[in-house]
C-alpha cells in the first residue's frame, strides 16, 4: 500500500478492507422490534421460507395479490440480513413470481446485492448479480446507480464497508462489460459521494482504458486519483507507463516512475524493469545502468529481458564497454545470451568501425548453437557495407540465402550502394537484376540504380532502367525523374535534362523545388548564369518556395562564373527575405572574391559573417590564406594561419598545400619545406598536390634531383602520380639532358594507363628539341596523329626551331605549311623562327661558296 495513503483526504472514507475480513456483529434488520428481534413471520410470509412449485391452473401470480409488493420482499430479504442465502432463494422466488421484474433494478435487488456483500460466503453471488444486471444494460446508468445503492445503503443502514463492495465491484462490472466511458463516469460518481476506489479496480479501469487507447483519459483520471491522494499501486505505475509508450511519450511514461518513487509507492522488480524498458526506449543508458544498479542493491536479479533492453540502450548510444561489461554480468548470473543482445553488440561493433569483432562474435554464437535471424544477417551485412567490406557482406548475403533465410529488400539497396562505391558496378547491376526478377527490388533499389549510374556518367543506361521501372511493376516517383535529370546536368547534357523536365507533366509528374534546383545548377556548370537566373525566376513565378538549398546553389554558381559581386548583392536581398546563410554561403563569396582577386571584398564578406554570428570553418580560413598567397603576401597568409588556431581550428591537408604552394610560388623553398615537414609532425600526409608544388618548384630551381627524390618519396607513401607530377618531372629532365630517365617516366606514365595531353605533349617535342632529338621528337607528332591530336602552334614552333638549327631549311618550311594546313594561326614566336632560320640560312649559304 502506498505510504501517503495515511493523508487521505478527510472528506474521504477509508478505502473498503480485503474481502476476507468478517463481520463480527451482526446488523440490525431496517425493520426491527423495540427489542431489536427480527420480525417474525406471519403465516402468509412463512411460505417465503419454503417456496413450494406453483400451480398456475390454481394460483395466481403474487404480484396481483395486493398484500405481497415489493416493499414486503424488501422487508423479507431484511429480515434475513444474518441468512443470505435465504434472502437469496426468497428474491429469485419472487422474480419467478412476478414481484420484482427481471427488466429493472428495484429496492429489493439493491437490498439483497448489500445483505450478500456483507456475507464473505455469498460475496461471490453478489458480484453475478451485479454483472449480469451491467452487462445486460438493465442498470439505469452509472451516475444514477451509484446514487441508488448509496440511497440503499443510507436508508437501510448498512455499513460503509459493504456499501464501498457493491459500488467498488459496480466499477468493476462497468469494465468487464466493455462499458469504459460509463466506468469513469461511475468512477467520479463514487468520489463525489466519498468512496474510495478501491486499488485493484483502479488498476483493472486504467489498464482497460489503455489496452483500448483511451489513453488520454487514463491520464486525465489518473491526475485526478494523484489530486485526490486515492491510494494505487506499482501495477498501476506500469499501466500508465505503458500508456505513454504506447503514445510514443517516453519523457513522461518515465516520470511516472520517478514521481511514484518519490511519493512513496512501494515498487518492485517488474515495476523497475518496465521503467527500465521505457528509459532504454529514449535511449538513456547512464539512467539505465543506475535503475539496474538500484535493481541489485535491493536483491533482485535482473531479467533476461531487462538485461537485454539496457544492453541495446548502451549499444545506441555507443557505450561498447558498458554493453559488454554488463553481457558478462548476464552471463555470470546464468542468464544466456540470447540473440537480441548478441545482434545489439554486432551492431554496436560495426557502428564503431570494429567489423572484425562483429564477425567474431557471429562466429560465436554460430559454434554455441544459436542460429542468427534476418535481423542479425541485416546488422551484419550493412556493417560490411559501411566498412567498406562489401565482398564479406555478399558472402553472408549468400550464407543467409542458403539457410533459407530470404533477405529483405534493405539488404539488397545496401550491397548495391556499396556495390557501386566500390567501384564494382557489373556485381552491383547483376544484383540489382536478381532483385528486379525475385521481386525484392522497390522503388528506392530502383532509384539507388539510377543515380549510381547517372554518377558514373551511364546516363543511356540509367535511361532504360527508368524505361523498365513501370514494365517491372514499379511505379517511378519525382525522385526517379530528378536522379535522371541531375545524371544529363552531370554530363552536360542540359537539352536532354530540359527534355525530360518539359515531359514531366506529360508523364503524371509535377516538378518541384529539388528539380529546379537541379536544373539551375546545371546551368551554372555550363557557364550559363543567364539561362540558370531564368530557371530560378520560373521557379519563383510558379509559387515555389527557394529553400536554402536552392539559394546556396544560385550564389555558389554566381561565384563560380565570376559573377562573385551579382552573388554578394543577392545575399543581402535574401537574408532580408528571411534566407539564413550558413557557413557554406560565405564560403562560396568569400571563395569567388579570392580568385578574382579581390581580397578586400573578400574580406569584408568576412566581416559579415561574423555580425550575422556565423562561425567561420577551416575552408572560410583556407580561402583567405589562398587569396593573400595570390597576393604574394605570405606574412598576412601566415597571421590568418595563427587567427585560425587561436579560433580552435586546426590546418588540414589542404590549407598545408595552399600555404607550401605560396610560398614555392615566391621562391622561398626554406619555408615551403618546413612546412611540409610539419604536415608530418601534425599526423597528416601530403596528397598529390602538395607534392606536385614542391617538386614543381625545384624543377624551376634547376635543382632536378631533389624533385626525383621527391618523386620516389611519392611512391614509396602510396601517394598517386598524376599527369602534372610526369609533366613536370619529365621536362626538369629534359632540360637537365637526362633524356634517358625521362623517356623511363614516360614509358612509366603509359604503363598507369595516365593518357598524356596537349602539355604533356609540349613538353616532349620541345624538351628533345632543344636536345637535338628531332627524330623522336617527331615520332611525337606521328603519335598525336594516332590519337586524332592536332599539335599546338607551340608544338611547331620547338620543331621548326629545331630543323633550322640543323639545317633543315626544307623540313622546317614545311612543317609550317603543315601547320597551316591544319589551320593553326602562327604567332610572332614562329615568324622570329621563320625570320632568325633564314637569315642563317643565307649566312651559311654565303659562307660555303666563298
Amino acid at each position: 500500500m502506498q505510504k501517503h495513503s495515511s493523508n487521505m483526504k478527510t472528506r474521504l472514507i477509508s478505502p473498503f478492507l480485503t474481502r476476507s475480513r468478517s463481520i463480527k456483529e451482526p446488523i440490525s434488520p431496517f425493520c426491527s422490534t423495540p427489542n431489536n428481534n427480527p420480525i417474525k413471520p406471519t403465516s402468509k410470509t412463512q411460505s417465503f421460507e419454503h417456496p413450494k412449485p406453483l400451480n398456475l391452473k390454481t394460483e395466481k401470480p403474487i404480484s396481483q395479490d395486493p398484500i405481497l409488493t415489493q416493499t414486503h420482499l424488501t422487508k423479507l430479504i431484511l429480515s434475513h440480513k444474518n441468512d443470505p442465502n435465504s434472502a437469496l432463494q426468497h428474491f429469485k422466488w419472487a422474480t419467478r413470481k412476478g414481484v420484482v421484474s427481471e427488466s429493472t433494478i428495484g429496492e429489493s435487488f439493491l437490498v439483497l446485492v448489500h445483505v450478500l456483500m456483507c456475507s464473505d460466503k455469498h460475496y461471490g453471488a453478489a458480484k453475478k448479480l451485479i454483472s449480469k444486471c451491467v452487462l445486460e444494460g438493465l442498470d439505469p446508468g452509472p451516475s444514477e446507480f451509484v446514487s441508488q445503492v448509496v440511497d440503499v445503503a443510507e436508508r437501510f443502514q448498512f455499513d460503509q464497508i459493504s456499501n464501498s463492495r457493491v459500488v467498488n465491484y459496480l466499477l468493476c462490472s462497468f469494465v468487464r462489460s466493455c462499458r469504459f466511458e460509463d466506468a469513469v463516469v461511475c468512477f467520479r460518481k463514487m468520489v463525489e459521494h466519498n468512496i474510495v476506489p478501491c486499488v485493484s479496480y483502479v488498476h483493472v479501469l486504467l489498464n482497460a482504458l489503455v489496452r483500448n487507447n483511451m489513453i488520454t483519459v487514463a491520464r486525465v483520471l489518473f491526475s485526478e486519483i494523484l489530486r485526490l491522494q486515492i491510494s494505487y499501486d506499482c501495477a498501476t505505475v506500469r499501466v500508465m507507463i505503458r500508456g505513454c509508450l504506447k503514445e510514443g511519450n517516453v519523457e513522461d511514461a518515465i516520470q511516472y516512475f520517478w514521481d511514484a518513487k518519490k511519493n512513496g509507492v512501494e515498487l518492485d522488480a517488474v515495476t523497475y524493469s518496465t521503467a527500465i524498458y521505457a528509459v532504454c526506449k529514449k535511449p538513456d543508458a547512464i539512467s539505465a545502468c543506475a535503475l539496474l544498479n538500484e535493481m541489485k542493491e535491493k536483491g533482485w536479479v535482473p531479467s533476461e529481458g531487462t538485461y537485454t533492453n539496457v544492453i541495446g540502450a548502451c549499444v545506441k548510444q555507443r557505450c561498447m564497454v558498458d554493453a559488454l561489461r554488463l553481457k558478462d554480468e548476464m552471463v555470470s548470473n546464468e542468464v544466456r545470451m540470447n540473440l537480441v543482445v548478441a545482434t545489439s553488440l554486432m551492431k554496436g561493433y560495426c557502428v564503431k568501425g570494429d567489423l572484425d569483432s562483429a564477425l567474431n562474435l557471429f562466429e560465436k554464437i554460430v559454434d554455441d548453437s544459436l542460429c542468427p535471424n534476418k535481423i542479425t544477417y541485416s546488422v551484419l551485412i550493412e556493417g560490411c557495407c559501411n566498412n567498406g567490406d562489401v565482398k564479406k557482406g555478399f558472402e553472408l548475403y549468400m550464407r543467409m540465402k542458403n539457410e533459407g533465410i530470404k533477405p529483405n529488400v534493405y539488404d539488397v539497396n545496401s550491397l548495391i550502394i556499396a556495390f557501386f562505391e566500390g567501384g564494382l558496378i557489373d556485381e552491383a547491376k547483376k544484383l540489382f537484376n536478381e532483385a528486379a526478377e525475385t521481386g525484392v527490388a522497390n522503388v528506392f533499389t530502383y532509384n539507388n540504380l539510377i543515380s549510381w549510374l547517372c554518377k558514373a556518367d551511364k546516363v543511356d543506361e540509367a535511361c532504360g532502367v527508368l524505361d523498365n521501372m513501370s514494365k517491372d511493376g514499379i511505379s517511378p516517383t519525382i525522385v526517379s525523374y530528378n536522379n535522371m535529370i541531375l545524371g544529363h546536368c552531370r554530363s552536360g547534357n542540359m537539352d536532354g535534362a530540359l527534355d525530360l523536365f518539359n515531359t514531366l507533366q506529360e508523364r503524371g509528374f509535377k516538378a518541384n523545388v529539388i528539380t529546379y534546383s537541379i536544373l539551375i545548377d546545371g546551368y551554372f556548370r555550363k557557364g550559363k548564369s543567364n539561362e540558370a537566373l531564368a530557371m530560378f525566376d520560373r521557379m519563383v513565378d510558379l509559387g515555389f518556395l527557394p529553400s536554402d538549398y536552392t539559394f546556396n546553389i544560385v550564389i555558389n554558381g554566381l561565384c563560380k562564373v565570376g559573377q562573385t559581386s551579382e552573388a554578394s548583392l543577392m545575399l543581402k536581398k535574401v537574408v532580408e527575405r528571411g534566407f539564413n546563410p550558413t557557413c557554406m554561403t560565405y564560403n562560396s563569396i568569400i571563395d569567388g572574391f579570392v580568385k578574382e582577386g579581390d581580397i578586400n571584398s573578400a574580406l569584408a564578406v568576412y566581416t559579415d559573417m561574423h555580425e550575422a554570428g556565423v562561425t567561420p570553418n577551416v575552408v572560410t580560413y583556407t580561402s583567405l590564406i589562398h587569396g593573400f598567397c595570390k597576393c604574394k603576401n605570405m606574412d598576412l597568409a601566415l597571421k590568418m594561419r595563427n587567427e585560425m588556431r587561436t579560433k580552435g581550428l586546426e590546418l588540414d591537408v589542404v590549407s598545408y598545400g595552399v600555404l607550401i604552394n605560396g610560398f614555392c610560388k615566391v621562391r622561398d623553398i626554406r619555408r615551403a619545406r618546413e612546412i611540409f615537414n610539419e604536415l608530418y609532425e601534425v599526423g597528416l600526409y601530403p596528397n598529390t598536390a602538395i607534392y606536385n608544388s614542391m617538386i614543381s618548384r625545384f624543377r624551376d630551381l634547376d635543382n632536378i634531383e631533389e624533385a626525383v627524390e621527391l618523386h620516389k618519396k611519392m611512391v614509396n607513401e602510396g601517394i598517386l602520380c598524376d599527369l602534372p607530377t610526369y609533366t613536370t618531372l619529365i621536362d626538369g629532365l629534359l632540360k637537365a639532358g637526362k633524356i634517358v630517365s625521362a623517356s623511363d617516366l614516360y614509358t612509366e606514365m603509359l604503363a598507369k594507363n595516365i593518357v598524356p595531353d596537349d602539355i604533356m605533349y609540349t613538353v616532349l617535342v620541345n624538351g628533345l628539341c632543344n636536345k637535338g632529338q628531332l627524330e623522336n621528337a617527331r615520332k611525337i607528332l606521328e603519335e598525336m596523329d594516332k590519337k586524332s591530336m592536332v599539335p599546338n602552334v607551340v608544338i611547331y614552333n620547338s620543331l621548326i626551331g629545331g630543323y633550322f638549327r640543323e639545317g633543315k631549311l626544307q623540313e622546317a618550311f614545311k612543317l609550317h605549311d603543315e601547320m597551316l594546313d591544319r589551320g593553326l594561326v602562327p604567332d610572332d614566336r614562329t615568324y622570329d623562327i621563320l625570320v632568325t632560320g633564314k637569315i642563317k640560312g643565307v649566312d651559311s649559304m654565303r659562307e660555303g661558296s666563298v
